[in-house]
């Protein structure tokens, strides 16, 4: 075809920017797919695409002309502007910034004006007397003659230097034109402007716009007006022609079919577009508008029909409004009234729209010549209409029987489509690069034409690749040069190649048609195209154009322009076009007309002579009366009688036949988790646009089609997915009526449905509402057309009212989730949905591997088409050439006819004639088709071959139901006179209709399924299981019904096949996706019947089943060499001439299957495949035949050419022999047996299985499925990116492509790259209900809470959606519950036994006096120190099994015993939680700006650290009252502390600290509700490195910052950090508010240390039965908010005499002895409430790790202080698995491999060659105490009775030692040791209070062990000194360690030594 380019960007460069490309849109943020194109060849910021082709608003030629031939006769159509954007300028004058254009104001201020861009002046309507100054590009001006202009605008405001404006429409806006009309440049930009010699801008010539001139000057003959003809309501709405091109508005039907492009050139040719509304397909839709236009049924004359058009405004123009005047019949297709004859005066018909030729009438460009006149009796002669393609140039008026003839501009749109690409190159400088000639795009049609097949119909997409292929690789050099090198001043010359001049090109032309034996015939014509037209019609008039299917017409003498059109001539190609052009109403319509007025009745009377014996009804008739009295033949004997013998006692089964259980799938599990995942991330997203943790239910609504089948289907998955009970929406025993309130059938009931669903979201704010939007590619009309055809059909643009309605948007507890098999329609430019928020079916494989393991395997349009490929088993698509062949004859004896219903009373002729022969008239065989045949033979035997009467399903699909009721009334008809009713069942399905089954067959489903209920009728597809029928199925489109196993034929011969969108055709095949069983079956080699997949095989009757063959015995017939169809398509009289001919696409199965004997075949159900042995392959065709059993002398003569039967490949015995499938009963075996068993050794076991249920082989193999030809050609031939041909076609009927500069889809895109592609190069039509998304140019357009589920047809995306709500509510009741520490407290039996009690059960507060006399319980209760040492207070002889076995460290965490908890309203919150209530609380409230915050440094000097001590607080400006600062400067000065004197419950006195690392996401800092919404100070104490990513999760938090130096610290320096700022700030207060007359001990001396982890409080209710002092009570325990709890403790007596104040741990083994006292005097931990004044002296450890809590316990009782428990109250505790004193990990410091290092190694020998660990020495010390101290303390261990003596200082020997504390400082309280033997004694950093004298006072074991620990080596041995160790202890060199650290790491030294 003259480029030897196949398909492919041959540059590496191009798939390298693909994947880029797809890459970063799926990283990037801003949501929108990079144009690929753009990057290859555009420059990075303007994607000039939209440039491409006529895209302007302004096509000088005939706008001008259009505009004069509006003017003199109707008003101005009203034009609406978009309303300017919110706070612009709109003063006349100026521009929406703001600044003045106004020539007068500007003239001498400088302008800067772009390279290539000219000042012009614009006329702005409001201002006559000034002229607006715009700088426009010059090439969208034009030159001086007034041509030249290139379509569209390029323009930049001189006001506010804004540039790019693509779009006239769009300046004009934006320079405040205001403009009534339809902004044009021609109309508006008037002159030039110029400098004066005084250098003053000034008004110049005016700009010549071509056309001017011709102004007004359109033939009056018949102005239009209103009146003239009466309009008439119509459904099919059409659209305002186009004189432009509309690039990539082509969609991908056959050429000439373009479904809704741009009309034509003539502003009253109308294209038909799809769905019920015609648009004009432009690029931008931005500028297209809904057209309603009625169609006029009136008959009127038409001589010349030259009518001028009042209709609407062409192109994409917004402001048309359908109801101005002109709109009535501005598209009406001229001419077209004479459709409708007198033949029905009732009847209002709606004429062919897309067939209107007479339109071209009104071409505007001045015609030359006559007009031609369409001869009369053309369609009678040539048998179809032909349609003629306007190309280049002028075309000529045409006029006299222009019914005849079809004119369509598609071809005209695509060459100017193709001219516009090289556009995209200009910027490059690159002027050489020019666009494909028209000569040269003439040519390249003239080549695609002659290689096209005489089957074949052309595409305008393959002409579409062939230009552009064409054109880069003539450019391919300069576009190389253009990307790699900068642009150049002096681009290089043009290639070489001599370009095509017009006077070659008809003798080029000439030359290409030569060779295709006259198909392509070429006209040249020396003035204009009127004389080629003539001649053409005269050509066709005199039959000399009986073998040209296509005429090329090329007038090439016009001043070196060339005009030309094509017409396609041949009957096929041009009825296939022509009926392409309706849209599915039309067709309809067409159909429905034919069949009314009685057209068809010619069909009917024609096959009545086809029969032998006269009419095929007499035949019936003789048949059934002759039969009459033996209706128990051997036919209907055994069913009736097996149905019989079901009824008595001995019923034999069917093993077959089983009910499957309802399971979800691995699959389906995985599709759920990802939904559930992509709603998460829409929630943890910061957007705030779904608060999952404000829902404590989930309820959903599935909205489906009004399809009957497909809601009882879709209410039985809900009913028995148990979704409903899950959800806690209804109860055990639910009726149907409930389960149907979840179920939305989009039919004209659904609103009200639909508002109370809203009604009930909005009431209950606290439950999820999703909306799942099922078969979401229906209906996706724009509710706008709806307001304009309400009338006709209320169903229209449903969806769009009800899912996208201003509520659904904004609720924010609806998420949208539509489901979809098909989603390219959802995926368009001005999509809602964002590309994160698509979730696609997954793969079943990936690299090979298995990814969820499933028992099925899942049969798709892949594994269909890979079927058909050579070496498979036999191809499950295909077609039937002899129906083919008879259609084509019908269609050119009937050309009148719609191809629909010639194709349907063709197709039922064939079965009836079938039905016939298997009844055993067997002189019909010759009346059907070899398919149809075996389709029928297998229903109808079936049943007999299973012992319950199981049979198979034939889905017939009829889409047009006038017809498929027709096919059903003649069916039934010929069934009943067959006497066949008992045998199968008819069904005609309807979409709005149920199911109607027959009793007798009822009564049989009911048997087979167990079924009770009297009144049971089966209501779904699925519940025909194993039931012999026809379902007849209509419907334009499938609704997502689902068909049972027992589908074996899926018939759908009867498509549409012209309306080729990918949608549609992915859709109708989809009927057929199918799961098969995995596992092998046991009879592997007999286990299904040949005789299903015979494609050639004619058989008899009797012996039908007995058809024996070889692996390869159908090659010869698979060769493609024989898979051309005889030339017998005029031969209307023998349909079946063709019968040799092959329906398999050429799969050679014999000679070719061995080339893939390993790999697993799809067509083989994943069985192994067995390789051909040699001496098969080689048999001899005669070898071959003699192998089939004989079939009687008629089946023997049909058979003499040759094709042999062909085998069920997939059945494959494993002796690689013959193989036998006889499946028949037993009666019909004997007249095989004898060849049979000669043949096959196994013969004698095959008898066995004789009778076989259908259903085994149901599970095993997907149905066969049959198509029309062009359809089998389109999905089974791939294109150059090796993918089916459809799946490049136009996506759906409702998008267009948005430029045709686009890739084509490859075939390793994944589901997401496929999604990306469609996002970004198509466009929704002004129909489609996403048309106006985006309007505003937002990239944020996508809905937050709109998710897309896709995935193959029939997969199970039911069953994943009811799974996703069942895990979305366990998810949610999850996210209310949280798992809390749930341990008892331990040691209980260790506690002291005193005879103090605290005697008042119900004091709410302890009282003073009497608690000072409780004893102080040393022991530990709380249980996470399960693993620390005892503390002995006195004596114990403690029983080592008294103390728990130790557990390994790291199963501390592991082994916590928890419980789940459902949050309470007063719960601590983490990052997660959002709702309305605490918005501003958390700083997030949209309305709010995000919280700014200020640092303040504050400083303080401690004198143990002996330095000054600099912290950091974060305050946020709201926070800001809580402190004090100075005036003036702003310096923190202190934080505000209330008085105790306080009594207000608005507040809690006690400021919060909680210090936290590692948590920022899950620490519970959201007190909002904890405090019951009261006003309290919270700080979070953070890490300095931790402050920024803890601000931006808690802006609104006060944050305090510890120093740097304590990055690496543990949570004492935190503790003790917050108590020493609390001192000195409490002293500041006391000083500040001494001034205020305050006393100091009046300011409040209590803080709250916190964990990061307390989530809910409780309270015990204590119940004595009246009695105050009993010690008899009753308890029960609530929640109660942290402020009730504070509130309480505030409150008590005397509270400022309490150091310490906690509460219990919560558990729920909690006895009634721990609250039976309300107070304890023990340990607090967790949640403690610190006195800092009464502690002043006593500090946190700032070096510790674990265990300071229990340290500063102790310290504090020490001390004297008191330490109060509030055993009424309790703290829960979260499991939090991240952060904490887990964030430290010990690591090698040497090694990057993280490996963990066991306790034993963190200490070692000074100056040892041993790792360096990197962690800090106090916690390794710790650790190791921890887990290893019986190093040190061997008498210790399990020795209770003689503890360790630690000295000032708490630390955790591991739980086998015990511990007694005492402290060194004067004046503390100790315990009295004089009793105790101590086995060790552990110093820590001794200070000077422990003295040689101290120690003296304990006594020790002889051979205890002492620990001394110290900062370095040097103080080891001046404390060793210091204290006269050496006295009573004995030391060793050996005995000195450190633990494993580097020397700046700053080691802690050990010295160990034995007392003597």
């Amino acid at each position: 075809m003259g480029n030897s380019y196949a398909g492919q960007l041959k540059t590496t460069r191009f798939e390298e920017v693909l994947h880029n490309s797809i890459e970063a849109s799926l990283r990037s943020n801003s949501l929108v797919p990079r144009p690929i194109f753009s990057q290859l060849y555009l420059e990075a910021e303007r994607h000039l695409s939209a440039l491409e082709g006529g895209s302007r608003v302004d096509h000088e030629e005939e706008e001008e002309e259009g505009e004069g031939g509006l003017e003199p006769n109707c008003p101005p159509n009203p034009y609406q502007m978009l309303p300017p954007p919110e706070g612009c300028c709109t003063t006349d004058g100026f521009c929406q910034a703001g600044k003045d254009l106004r020539l007068a104001s500007i003239s001498n201020e400088p302008i800067d004006v772009p390279a290539g861009f000219l000042l012009v002046g614009a006329k702005s309507p409001n201002l006559p007397d000034h002229l607006l100054v715009c700088a426009v590009d010059k090439r969208f001006l034009p030159d001086d003659s007034g041509h030249n202009a290139l379509l569209g605008f390029s323009g930049n405001c001189v006001g506010c230097g804004k540039k790019g404006f693509c779009y006239f429409t769009e300046f004009s806006n934006h320079i405040n034109l205001k403009l009534t009309t339809q902004p044009k440049k021609q109309k508006h930009l008037k002159y030039y402007l110029v400098r004066s010699a005084q250098g003053a801008l000034t008004k110049g010539p005016l700009i010549c716009w071509k056309g001017s001139e011709f102004r007004g000057r359109q033939t009056p003959a018949g102005s239009c007006s209103g009146s003239l003809f009466p309009p008439l309501d119509s459904s099919g709405p059409l659209a305002a022609s186009s004189s432009e091109p509309t690039p990539g508005a082509n969609p991908s039907v056959p050429m000439g079919a373009q479904q809704a492009g741009p009309a034509s050139d003539h502003p009253s040719l109308t294209a038909a577009a799809t769905g019920p509304t015609v648009f004009n397909g432009k690029d931008s839709p931005k500028h297209q508008q809904l057209v309603k236009s009625k169609l006029s049924a009136t008959p009127r004359p038409s001589a010349l029909g030259i009518l001028t058009n009042s209709g609407p405004p062409k192109k994409r123009h917004k402001g048309w409004s359908p109801e101005s005047p002109s709109a009535t019949d501005g598209s009406y297709p001229q001419g077209g009234g004479n459709r409708a004859k007198y033949e029905s005066a009732s009847m209002s018909y709606m004429p062919q729209v897309g067939l209107v030729g007479p339109a071209s009438v009104t071409f505007p460009v001045v015609a030359s010549g006559e007009p031609v006149s369409v001869p009369d009796n053309l369609l009678k002669i040539c048998k179809a209409k032909p349609v003629i393609f306007k190309g280049h140039g002028n075309f000529p008026y045409l006029c006299g029987n222009l019914n005849d003839v079809v004119v369509s501009p598609l071809l005209y749109t695509c060459y100017q489509n193709s001219q516009s690409i090289s556009r995209a190159y200009e910027q490059y400088g690159a002027s050489t690069i020019q666009p494909i000639s028209e000569e040269t795009q003439l040519l390249l049609t003239v080549y695609y034409l002659v290689q096209l097949a005489a089957d074949q119909v052309p595409m305008m997409e393959d002409l579409e690749q062939i230009f552009l292929r064409s054109w880069r690789e003539s450019h391919l050099t300069e576009i190389r040069q253009y990307q790699q090198a900068p642009p150049q001043p002096f681009p290089p010359a043009p290639s070489a190649v001599a370009p095509v001049t017009s006077a070659q090109l008809p003798w080029l032309a000439g030359l290409a048609a030569s060779s295709c034996n006259d198909s392509v015939h070429i006209i040249e014509c020396t003035y204009s195209l009127a004389e080629g037209l003539s001649e053409m019609f005269r050509l066709l008039i005199e039959g000399k154009l009986a073998k040209t299917n296509y005429v090329v017409i090329i007038c090439a003498c016009r001043n070196a322009a060339i005009d030309s059109c094509i017409a396609v001539t041949g009957k096929y190609q041009a009825r296939i076009l022509s009926e392409s052009l309706l849209t599915p109403a039309e067709y309809q319509k067409e159909v429905s007309y034919e069949l009314v007025t009685g057209k068809v009745d010619s069909l009917g009377a024609f096959f009545s002579t086809l029969c032998p014996e006269g009419d095929i009804d007499i035949l019936l008739d003789k048949f059934h009366q002759e039969n009459q009295g033996h209706i128990s033949s051997s036919l209907t004997a055994s069913s009736v009688t097996k149905s019989a013998s079901l009824d008595v006692g001995g019923a034999p089964t069917c093993t077959s036949y089983t009910l499957e259980p309802h399971h979800i799938r691995p699959f389906q599990l995985a599709v759920a988790q990802k939904l559930l995942s992509h709603v998460c991330s829409i929630a943890d997203s910061s957007t705030q646009n779904l608060d999952l943790g404000s829902f404590e239910k989930v309820d959903f609504l599935i909205c489906i089609p009004p399809s009957e089948v497909t809601y009882q289907q879709t209410l039985f998955h809900v009913w028995h997915s148990g979704v409903l009970l899950e959800l806690g929406l209804e109860k055990e025993h639910m009726t149907k009526q409930r389960v149907e309130q979840y179920v939305l059938k989009l039919d004209a009931e659904a609103q009200t449905k639909f508002k109370s669903f809203l009604q009930n979201s909005f009431q209950n704010p606290h439950t999820l509402f999703v909306l799942i939007h099922d078969h979401a590619h229906w209906d996706l009309v724009s509710s706008t057309v709806h307001n304009l055809y309400s009338q006709s059909d209320p169903s229209v643009g449903l969806v769009d009212r009800l899912l996208n309605c201003r509520e659904v948007k904004e609720a924010p507890n609806i998420v949208t989730l539509h489901v979809t098999s098909f989603p390219y329609a959802l995926q368009t430019q001005h999509t809602l949905i964002s590309p994160y928020n698509e979730i696609h079916w997954p793969a079943s494989y990936s690299n090979g591997a298995d990814l969820y393991p499933e028992n099925k395997k899942y049969f798709g349009l892949s594994e269909f088409i890979e079927s058909t490929l050579s070496g498979h088993s036999l191809p499950l698509l295909r077609y039937d050439s002899s129906f083919e062949a008879m259609v084509t004859a019908l269609g050119k004896r009937f050309p009148r006819l719609h191809s629909a219903v010639i194709r349907t009373f063709v197709l039922v002729q064939h079965y009836a004639a079938a039905m016939m022969a298997v009844s055993g008239l067997s002189q019909m065989k010759n009346y059907t088709s070899v398919e149809t045949l075996e389709i029928t033979q297998n229903l109808i035997n079936s049943p007999k071959q299973c012992p319950c009467g199981h049979g198979l399903m034939v889905l017939l699909r009829v889409p047009c139901s006038p017809l498929a009721a027709v096919a059903y009334e003649r069916l039934a008809h010929v069934r009943a006179r067959l006497a066949l009713e008992q045998h199968f069942e008819i069904i005609l399905s309807n979409p709005s209709s149920g199911i109607t089954v027959g009793k007798h067959f009822v009564k049989q489903l009911k048997m087979w399924q167990k079924i009770e209920d009297a009144e049971w009728r089966p209501q779904t597809y699925l519940e025909l299981e194993g039931l012999p029928c026809i379902l007849i199925f209509s419907g334009m489109d499938p609704h997502g019904e689902s068909l049972p196993r027992s589908l074996r034929y899926c018939d759908l011969r009867l498509i549409n096949s012209s309306c080729l969108v990918r949608t549609a055709l992915e859709q109708e095949l989809g009927l057929a996706a199918y799961f098969v069983s995995n596992q092998i079956p046991l009879e592997k080699g007999v286990c299904g019947e040949a005789l299903e997949s015979d494609t050639e095989k004619l058989s008899s009757t009797d012996s039908e089943d007995e058809e024996l063959a070889t692996e390869g015995s159908t090659s010869e017939k698979r060769s493609p060499v024989k898979r051309e169809r005889p030339c017998s398509h005029d031969s209307t009289s023998s349909p079946l001439s063709s019968k040799a001919s092959s329906k398999s696409a050429g799969s050679v199965l014999g000679g070719e299957s061995s080339a893939q004997p390993g790999g697993p075949s799809q067509g083989e159900q994943a069985r192994t495949p067995q390789p051909c042995s040699p001496s098969e392959e080689g048999r001899a065709p005669g070898d071959k035949q003699r192998l089939r059993v004989s079939q009687g002398p008629a089946v023997v003569n049909r058979h003499s050419p040759g094709p042999a039967p062909q085998p069920d490949s997939g059945l494959r015995t494993s002796q690689k022999s013959v193989q036998v499938s006889v499946t028949s009963s037993s009666s019909q075996l004997s007249s095989s047996g004898s060849s049979s068993s000669s043949t096959v050794p196994t013969a004698g076991t095959l008898v066995l299985q004789a009778s076989h249920c259908s259903m085994t082989k149901a599970c095993q193999q997907p149905p066969v499925v049959f198509l029309p030809k062009l359809v089998y050609d389109m999905v089974t031939s791939t294109d150059s990116s090796g993918l089916p041909k459809a799946a490049s076609l136009l996506p759906s009927h409702s998008v267009m492509w948005a430029s045709s500069f686009r890739p084509l889809l490859s075939k390793t895109m994944t589901s997401t790259e496929q999604s990306l592609y469609y996002r970004q190069w198509t466009v929704p039509r002004p129909s489609h209900m996403d048309y106006g998304n985006r309007a505003e140019g937002r990239v944020d357009s996508f809905h937050p809470r709109r998710l897309l589920l896709s995935g193959p047809p029939q997969i199970g995306k039911t069953g994943a959606y009811l799974q996703f709500l069942s895990i979305l509510s366990r998810m949610l009741i999850r996210l209310t519950e949280v798992d809390v520490y749930d341990e008892e407290e331990i040691n209980i039996n260790l506690r002291e036994e005193s005879e103090w009690h605290y005697l008042q059960l119900s004091d709410p507060w302890p009282d003073l006096e009497l608690f000072k006399t409780l004893p102080f319980d040393y022991i530990i209760h709380d249980p996470k120190y399960e693993d620390a040492s005892l503390i002995c207070s006195h004596h114990q002889a403690i029983k080592s099994e008294d103390r728990g076995t130790s557990r390994k460290p790291e199963d501390l965490y592991m082994r916590r015993q928890t419980a789940r908890m459902r949050l309470s309203k007063y719960a601590a919150y983490n990052t997660y939680h959002h709702c309305e209530q605490c918005h501003q609380y958390m700083g997030f409230h949209p309305r709010y700006q995000l919280y700014e915050s200020t640092l303040h440094a504050f400083a303080f000097s401690y004198s143990m650290l002996g330095e000054e001590i600099q912290l950091h607080f974060v305050i946020p400006k709201s926070k800001e009252h809580h402190f004090v600062f100075s005036q003036p400067g702003g310096r923190l000065e202190s934080m505000r502390l209330p008085l105790v004197t306080d009594k207000s419950h608005e507040y809690i006195k006690s400021p919060t600290f909680t210090p936290t690392t590692g948590r920022h996401e899950h620490g519970l800092f959201n007190l909002y509700h904890a405090m019951d919404g009261a006003s309290h100070l919270h700080v979070l104490v953070v890490k300095e490195y931790e402050m920024a990513i803890y601000k931006k999760y808690w802006p609104n938090h006060i944050m305090l910052v510890l120093p740097s130096i304590f990055n690496s610290a543990g949570v004492g320096a935190a503790h003790f950090l917050i108590k020493e700022l609390s001192y000195h700030n409490l002293e500041l207060e006391r000083s500040r508010q001494e001034e205020l007359g305050i006393k100091p001990q009046d300011i409040w001396p209590f803080i709250v240390i916190s964990d990061d982890s307390c989530v809910m409080w409780n309270v015990v209710d204590i119940d004595c039965g009246g009695e105050r002092s009993s010690r008899e009570f009753s308890w029960s325990e609530r929640n109660v908010s942290l402020k009730y709890i504070m509130q309480h403790i505030e409150a008590s007596p005397n509270i400022t005499h309490y150091a310490l104040i906690g509460m219990r741990k919560w558990s729920s083994k909690t006895g009634t002895g721990e609250v039976r006292e309300p107070f304890s005097r023990c340990h607090v931990h967790d949640f403690v409430v610190l006195n800092v004044d009464l502690t002043q002296n006593v500090q946190y450890n700032q070096n510790r790790f674990l265990c300071d809590d229990v340290d500063f316990n102790l310290r504090v009782q020490s001390a004297g202080l008191l330490l109060c428990r509030f055993n009424r109250f309790s703290v829960m505790k979260k499991q939090i698995a991240v952060g904490g004193h887990r964030s430290f990990h010990v690591t090698s410091k040497v090694s990057d491999n993280p490996m963990t290092v066991v306790p034993a190694q963190y200490i070692c020998a000074p100056d040892s060659k041993h790792t360096f660990l990197a962690a800090p020495a106090q916690l390794l010390l710790e650790k190791f105490l921890q887990h290893h101290s019986h190093h040190f303390f061997p008498l210790s261990l399990k020795n209770h009775g003689h503890p360790v003596l630690l000295v000032d200082c708490y630390l955790n020997l591991g739980s086998q030692i015990s511990v007694c504390y005492v402290s060194s400082r004067p004046h503390s309280l100790n315990i009295s040791c004089s009793d105790f033997m101590f086995s060790g004694l552990l110093l820590y950093l001794c200070d000077s209070f422990v003295g040689a004298s101290f120690l003296k006072k304990f006594h020790f074991l002889k051979g205890a062990t002492l620990c001394v620990i110290c900062q370095d080596r040097n103080s080891l041995r001046q404390t060793v000194v210091r204290l006269e160790l050496e006295d009573e202890w004995q030391f060793r060199l050996r005995d000195e360690f450190q633990t494993a650290n580097a020397k700046e790491d700053r080691p802690l030294f050990f010295l160990t030594g034995r007392h003597i």
